[in-house]
C-alpha cells in the first residue's frame, strides 16, 4: 500500500491475533520508511473500542483498519510531541471523533485530552495504562496493554521512542542532553521492572534519526532487551549519562521546527 512518498507495510503482529472471535484483541503495526517509523492500531474487537497510536502520513490506512475490523476509534494518542514529522493525529481525531491524547505535561497549544501516569484508558476488554516515560521529550508516555480475555497481566507495551529494539531515544531534541539522559534513566528502570514476557512495540526501527544502533525487526520483549540492549541494561547511572550524550547524531531536519508545528505553531 503506498501512501504519498512513503510506503506503510500493515500487519498482524507475531503474539498477537485478529480473527472472528467475538472478544479478540485485534493489533495493526503500520511500518513507514519515509520517515521510519511505526504506528499502532489496537483495541478490542468484541466491543468496537480502538486506539491509534503515533499515526502520520494520509489517514486512511488507519480509518479503513478500523472500518475492515469493525471497530470505532475512541483514542487517537501520540507518545510525544515529535520532532521528525507531523503528526496527523489531532487531523484523524477530528475525522473519527476520537479523543486526541497528550502526557497531561505536554506544552501544546490546542485543547487535548491530558492524561497522568496511572490513568487508564478502556476499550472494551482492552486496557491502556499510560506510564509517564520522560527522556527523549519530557512529555512521553508509553502505554502498557491488557486483553483481559487473556489474562489480568498486561500483554505488550507501546513505547514510542523511549525504548526501541536495540537501543533507547536521543535525549536533546527537547531538552539538554544530560537533563534528558537523567530523566530517561529513570523512565528505563520503571521499565525493567516489567515482567520479561512483556512485548515492546517501539515507535520507530533501523533508519530513523531517533536512535543510534535501531534494529530492523520492528518488536522485541523486555526480556531481549535487557539481555543484549546495550543501553538499556546500564545499571549505573553515571555510565548511563556517559553514554547517552556521546556521539549524539545530527537533529532531524528541521526538527525544532517541526515539534513547534506538532505544538501548535502555525505552519
Amino acid at each position: 500500500m503506498t501512501v504519498s512518498a512513503r510506503t506503510v507495510k500493515q500487519g498482524t503482529l507475531p503474539g498477537t491475533f485478529a480473527c472472528s472471535e467475538e472478544k479478540a484483541m485485534i493489533l495493526r503495526q503500520f511500518l513507514h520508511s519515509d520517515p521510519v517509523a511505526a504506528s499502532y492500531l489496537f483495541g478490542c474487537g468484541g466491543k468496537a473500542s480502538a486506539a491509534v497510536v503515533d499515526p502520520l502520513g494520509d489517514i486512511a490506512p488507519y480509518v479503513e483498519a478500523a472500518r475492515a475490523t469493525g471497530m470505532r476509534i475512541l483514542y487517537v494518542v501520540d507518545t510525544h510531541i515529535h520532532a521528525d514529522h507531523i503528526s496527523v493525529g489531532r487531523t484523524l481525531s477530528e475525522a473519527t471523533g476520537a479523543e486526541y491524547v497528550l502526557f497531561e505535561g505536554a506544552a501544546a497549544d490546542f485543547p487535548f485530552r491530558r492524561v497522568k501516569d496511572g490513568e487508564v484508558l478502556e476499550l472494551g476488554n482492552v486496557t491502556a495504562t499510560v506510564m509517564h516515560t520522560p527522556g527523549h521529550t519530557p512529555e512521553h508516555l508509553s502505554l502498557l496493554v491488557t486483553d483481559r480475555t487473556r489474562s489480568t497481566e498486561p500483554w505488550f507495551v507501546l513505547t514510542g521512542h523511549t525504548l526501541m529494539v536495540g537501543d533507547l531515544g536521543r535525549t536533546e531534541l527537547a531538552s539538554n542532553a544530560e537533563d534528558g539522559a537523567r530523566a530517561l534513566y529513570a523512565s528505563v528502570r520503571r521499565l525493567k521492572e516489567l515482567p520479561d514476557h512483556i512485548e515492546v512495540l517501539p515507535g520507530a526501527y533501523s533508519g530513523s534519526v531517533c536512535g543510534r544502533s535501531l534494529s530492523g525487526k520492528p518488536t522485541s520483549t523486555i526480556g531481549f532487551e535487557r539481555r543484549f540492549n546495550k543501553a538499556f541494561r546500564i545499571e549505573d547511572e553515571g555510565e548511563f549519562v556517559a553514554a547517552m550524550t556521546a556521539d549524539i547524531p545530527p537533529p532531524p531536519t528541521q526538527a525544532a521546527r517541526t515539534r513547534a508545528v506538532n505544538a501548535g505553531a502555525k505552519s
